[in-house]
């Protein structure tokens, strides 16, 4: 008797002990979660410091030295986070304008409630942007603190809009941006960009909703909730592809393979939108093109530039901007080769988009020069400026410029396959 109950004891604790371990495993599983939570919530309210004087540095590379604001003084600014004062919104946050008691105008980003990963956006567009000084980079003023209701993040207020608003959005029929501001904006991303890169940075998130304009249409990237570090000693990060439709790299989509030349991809469709005036994602369109790399790939390898430039900027009648255009789309279609190491580094993307610019500049000197030689005495002769000796240096390393050789040099297997960015 005593040997059958020791036995159904031992056939008991066989079936327990499993199961009592797989559940102590799931239950300290959840604790370790809260208690990471915990701790992330704790190391926010510790380099956030309610001294706006205080700075604090973790880890030797976190930099959280701003201003606090109280959420009472934001709801003060935004007249209760007044609908009527609404920005716009994204993936984590509405933007609200507000004035500051001091007078400045500010956007305060109010992050989503019900978003798991809220503190994570919020102290991401922290130590990105306290660690990185641009002038095409929105400035970050501050912040609430650990004790406020809400996580809100103060930035500058920038007054114009945003590019998508002004190429396709509810300002392109009031003043349609002309060519000469189109390329000053793509020369400024492109400088932000690659200013970014070289800090080991990856913004993830380049579309022209993120590209604002001040009154002087000078280009200020925002919205760095995205944005992964990216070290040197390191060829790729694994992580599940974020961004927007129509701007995702089509390898990092397949790969969950994340590089620099990730936001080159995206760039690539920026710059297609600055020279056709045409959204990055548009259902109206045939379902090949209703992705505008799509589109833009397959009119570039035919050549047919007129059927995507838009022909309001001058193209076709005015030759400079016919020329212009026509390099932008040649290194567009370069920045969307969907094989990431085809594509070329912002570095040379910006260096590129210069010497485009460059030769609008040069024809300009010349004509100058021709002007100013006829009050210049017979026989004296104008030393060329160092300015134009660096522009002529630069032409002699021109790219070809023609469709076809662009075509033929670029083209491979993956872009005649329609790209899933």
């Amino acid at each position: 008797m005593v040997t059958e109950k020791r036995r159904d004891l031992k056939k008991i604790l066989a079936a327990a002990i499993p199961g009592s371990i797989v559940i102590l495993c799931v239950v300290g599983f959840f604790i370790w979660r809260h208690k990471k939570r915990i701790n992330d919530a704790y190391l926010l309210s510790r380099n956030i410091s309610t001294d706006p004087s205080k700075s604090d540095i973790e880890g030797g590379s976190l930099f959280f030295g701003i201003a606090i604001f109280t959420y009472t003084e934001l709801e003060e600014a935004t007249n209760n986070f007044d609908s009527s004062k609404e920005l716009g919104d994204g993936g984590f946050g509405t933007v609200y304008y507000g004035k500051l008691r001091d007078g400045r105008e500010v956007a305060i980003k109010r992050l989503y409630e019900h978003n798991y990963k809220r503190v994570e956006q919020f102290m991401n567009e922290i130590k990105i942007l306290t660690c990185l000084r641009h002038l095409n980079l929105v400035s970050l003023y501050g912040c609430t603190s650990r004790h406020s209701r809400e996580l809100l993040l103060v930035y500058e207020y920038i007054p114009n809009g945003t590019v998508a608003d002004h190429i396709h959005g509810d300002r392109a029929n009031e003043a349609p941006l002309s060519w000469p501001i189109r390329m000053k904006i793509a020369i400024e991303t492109a400088c932000a960009l690659a200013y970014l890169h070289a800090s080991d940075i990856i913004h993830r998130d380049v579309k022209t909703n993120n590209i604002l304009l001040d009154n002087s249409f000078c280009v200020k990237v925002a919205n760095f909730g995205l944005s992964r570090l990216f070290p040197n000693d390191v060829t790729h990060i694994s992580t599940a592809p974020q961004g927007t439709p129509g701007y995702v790299d089509p390898e990092y989509h397949q790969c969950y393979q994340l590089t620099n030349r990730s936001d080159v991809y995206s760039f690539g469709v920026v710059l297609i939108e600055l020279i056709s005036s045409m959204p990055a994602v548009d259902i109206s369109r045939h379902r090949h093109e209703i992705n505008l790399a799509n589109l833009a790939v397959s009119r570039i390898q035919r050549c047919a530039f007129p059927d995507l430039i838009d022909p309001s900027l001058g193209f076709g009648s005015d030759a400079e901007v016919t020329r212009m255009t026509t390099s932008v789309a040649e290194l567009a279609f370069r920045c969307l080769q969907r094989e990431k190491d085809l594509r070329p580094s912002m570095d040379k993307v910006l260096a590129f988009l210069k010497e485009i610019r460059s030769d609008e500049e040069l024809e300009i000197e010349n004509k100058m020069e021709t002007i100013d030689s006829h009050s210049v005495p017979r026989g004296v002769k104008i030393p060329p400026s160092p300015e134009t000796d660096d522009i002529v240096l630069l032409k002699s390393k021109n790219l070809k410029c023609s469709p076809s050789a662009v075509t033929d040099m670029w083209i491979s297997n993956s872009t005649t396959t329609s790209s899933s960015g």
